[in-house]
């Protein structure tokens, strides 16, 4: 499967629970940024530049806690900046995993071979490694030798018996043979999947490598081929909307964002104010605006954390959708 079962088990649960409390807005995935420091400083981060202000402040293992307590949600991606820079990183994952929500540890790798050392395995644990590329591609993104370290990381964290994926942006120079290659690669390393993300612009991260709409739905005509030979996590009709051939309305509230600020409003891509509280965050953020993309900011935007939660929330409705779905989940 490409989703383990115990995940699928946790949001089908979560999902009929919220239908049936007849709730028309809930959030999926939790986006925990416990830090913004980073060791990197890659072309086209937009948090560095962001949160310049804030960069050395960090969550609390305590205040960690309380974002989850706040937003039940089953999922929680820890992020940054780099997470594994926080000093108490062990105790944030531990105590997240005792409440048995799924993590996504999303990091560069650079820390992971003497993280992994304080961590263990577990079912709900995973670890999500960025790689943009091949070792030259990856090199001139994120530094010198970051793509050797970074897959020694990765190779280190299976053998420990670790749950492992990749993240890889799509950029306007990105080849389909470097992509198909990666993809080889990694598979060959042993990872539990490979998420793809196509990169544009938005607010803090402008710059000449970032892809338009257009751009996008060419890039990812080919990502939707290759995900039937390849452990591709994002879902199909996602992949589908990328190249052009679904119409999807963004879910602005499915991935909230909690960082040192508080709660951010709008989304995890673009920031109008942030909220003290998840209740308020969600009773004063105008959802429609957003939703339906009005702001100019939103006018790119194909992310998958607006639309693949659209994709969970709707992919019921047609017979077409639950056959190619569950053919995805099998295959």
């Amino acid at each position: 499967m490409r989703v383990s079962l115990s995940l699928s088990s946790s949001l089908a649960r979560y999902l009929i629970k919220n239908k049936f409390l007849s709730r028309k807005k809930f959030p999926l995935v939790l986006m925990l940024e416990v830090t913004h420091l980073c060791n990197l400083a890659c072309e086209g981060c937009g948090r560095i530049r962001e949160y310049k202000e804030t960069m050395r402040e960090m969550l609390s293992v305590g205040e960690c806690v309380e974002a989850v307590n706040e937003c039940p949600v089953p999922v929680v991606s820890i992020t940054g900046g780099e997470p594994l820079m926080h000093p108490e990183i062990d105790k944030i994952i531990s105590n997240i995993l005792n409440k048995k929500r799924h993590i996504y540890l999303c990091t560069n790798g650079i820390l992971l071979e003497d993280a992994i050392k304080k961590l263990k395995p577990n079912k709900y644990f995973n670890i999500n490694v960025h790689i943009d590329g091949l070792a030259d591609t990856h090199d001139a993104i994120a530094g010198k030798g970051v793509f050797k370290r970074a897959t020694s990381a990765i190779r280190e964290a299976k053998q420990a018996g670790f749950k492992v994926c990749t993240n890889t942006t799509i950029y306007k120079n990105t080849s389909k043979d470097e992509i198909k290659e990666l993809f080889s690669f990694l598979q060959g390393l042993g990872v539990d999947g490979m998420l793809v993300s196509p990169g544009f612009s938005f607010e803090h991260n402008e710059n000449e490598i970032f892809l338009c709409r257009k751009e996008v739905q060419e890039k990812f005509g080919f990502i939707y081929r290759i995900s039937k030979k390849y452990k591709v996590l994002n879902s199909p009709l996602y992949l589908k909307f990328l190249k052009g051939e679904r119409s999807l309305k963004c879910t602005p509230w499915g991935n909230p964002t909690r960082n040192y600020l508080g709660w951010k409003s709008p989304c995890y891509l673009i920031t109008d104010t942030h909220y003290k509280t998840f209740n308020e965050y969600m009773k004063h953020t105008d959802w429609k605006k957003y939703q339906e993309g009005d702001d100019p900011r939103c006018k790119n935007c194909m992310m998958h954390c607006g639309f693949e939660p659209t994709v969970v929330l709707e992919s019921g409705k047609r017979l077409s959708d639950i056959i190619e779905m569950t053919k995805w989940s099998f295959r």
